[in-house]
């Protein structure tokens, strides 16, 4: 994966799907890192509306409420919109598009593979899912990566598989729309030169990896080539490119930059989740907050306040090891575990801190919330500059396609 300072991440892109106001999980595990990369290379940051409907089709009164809390959300937390463009998906329309024509030469073998397609069928049983919109969301999830040829998309590691789809489709084509003229007879008389054995061999391989996604005979294939005696170097690169789907590059294909791993506690001690109900919103008023953190579940051991305590046993623990200096975990450690302080005193740190730090975003958010308009107009700006980018890559994109005829 890259790193974050590698120079190659001229530019990065991601986006959040419009569920409602976010929470400390978000702001932890997305928004802190966006303000960063903003900092260091040119980002799109867009709300996946589209992708919002794929799920919730039949909750759509909801989306354009949603949409704007998002926002508002976002810049609060410091996402800038003069060093990011902001905007909406469903706005540049050149996403659709492009998503029709990859849609094009997606093999559905490739779609059914990705993990998230049967996992979401498990964990969303009371929605219908069996349809188009559902099973080729990833071929539109490429096509917001691709249309402004990001070279990064940060993801957690549940995700990379979107972004090797992404790569997948963008090599598939740039073989089919990107070759030299003569590319196909060039790569079809080096596989003869293989052997009928080998050449055999090297075309099952390759119809595995292209029709059905197969990365095990992608490797298998490299692995045949580079054995090759009888074959040049030029040929070798020309059969490469042909079991890879390469060609000229039109569609560059993205990296996955890994994020840190940051698993923000819920008040219950799982993952903060909205559909555990275990959340803090970032725009939680002070007395809403306190109220959430005296109220959580502590170590069962300590039914009286004289009952000693296992601190690594209980939820609170978790939000101490976010916010907490070292001297304040050890103070929690051995006073629980002592029953020298009660639950309470063990929390109200926490709640300071976590006060402390929506403190700003509150403010931040008063003043967006206030002017409407202002956002609106902070994301009519972002969109207009994402379609600039978008309408450049569709000219080269229906140029080699063939559909710029006159």
């Amino acid at each position: 994966m890259l790193s974050i300072h590698d120079p190659r991440q001229a530019r990065v892109l991601s986006g959040m799907r419009p569920t409602g106001r976010l929470h400390l999980g978000h702001y932890h595990g997305v928004l802190k890192n966006w303000v960063q990369l903003q900092q260091e290379h040119e980002c799109f940051f867009f709300v996946a509306d589209w992708h919002a409907l794929t799920t919730a089709y039949d909750e759509r009164e909801i989306i354009g409420e949603n949409i704007w809390d998002l926002v508002i959300d976002w810049l609060a937390c410091g996402v800038n919109p003069s060093l990011a463009k902001i905007f909406i998906q469903s706005r540049v329309i050149e996403h659709a598009e492009l998503h029709v024509l990859l849609s094009m030469i997606a093999p559905l073998g490739w779609l059914e593979r990705v993990p998230t397609y049967k996992d979401q069928q498990k964990n969303l049983r009371d929605k219908d899912l069996l349809t188009y919109g559902f099973l080729g969301y990833p071929v539109l999830q490429s096509a917001d990566i691709l249309i402004y040829q990001a070279s990064a998309v940060p993801v957690g590691e549940d995700q990379v598989s979107h972004v090797e789809l992404t790569r997948e489709l963008a090599r598939r084509f740039n073989y089919l729309f990107g070759r030299e003229p003569d590319f196909a007879d060039k790569a079809t008389a080096a596989v003869k030169r293989m052997g009928k054995k080998n050449a055999r061999l090297y075309t099952e391989l390759r119809r595995k990896y292209q029709q059905q996604g197969d990365h095990e005979a992608l490797g298998e294939a490299r692995a045949l080539i580079e054995s090759q005696q009888n074959i040049t170097l030029g040929e070798r690169e020309r059969l490469l490119g042909y079991l890879e789907g390469t060609g000229r590059t039109i569609l560059p294909e993205p990296r996955a930059l890994l994020t840190p791993a940051s698993r923000m506690p819920g008040l219950d001690g799982r993952k903060m989740s909205k559909s555990y109900g275990n959340t803090i919103s970032l725009r939680d008023e002070p007395q809403a907050v306190e109220q959430k953190i005296r109220t959580m579940p502590t170590d069962p051991a300590r039914v009286r306040r004289t009952d000693p305590g296992e601190p690594t046993k209980c939820p609170v623990w978790d939000f101490h090891r976010l916010y907490s200096e070292q001297k304040t975990q050890e103070w929690v450690l051995a006073g629980c575990r002592s029953a020298g302080i009660g639950c309470l005193e063990c929390k109200q740190p926490i709640i300071d801190a976590v006060q402390a730090e929506l403190a700003p975003i509150h403010e931040r958010a008063r003043a967006f919330e206030a002017d409407p308009q202002a956002v609106r107009r902070i994301v009519a700006d972002g969109c207009e500059k994402a379609r600039r980018v978008a309408r450049e890559t569709m000219q080269e994109v229906r140029a080699a396609v063939g559909l710029d005829y006159r």
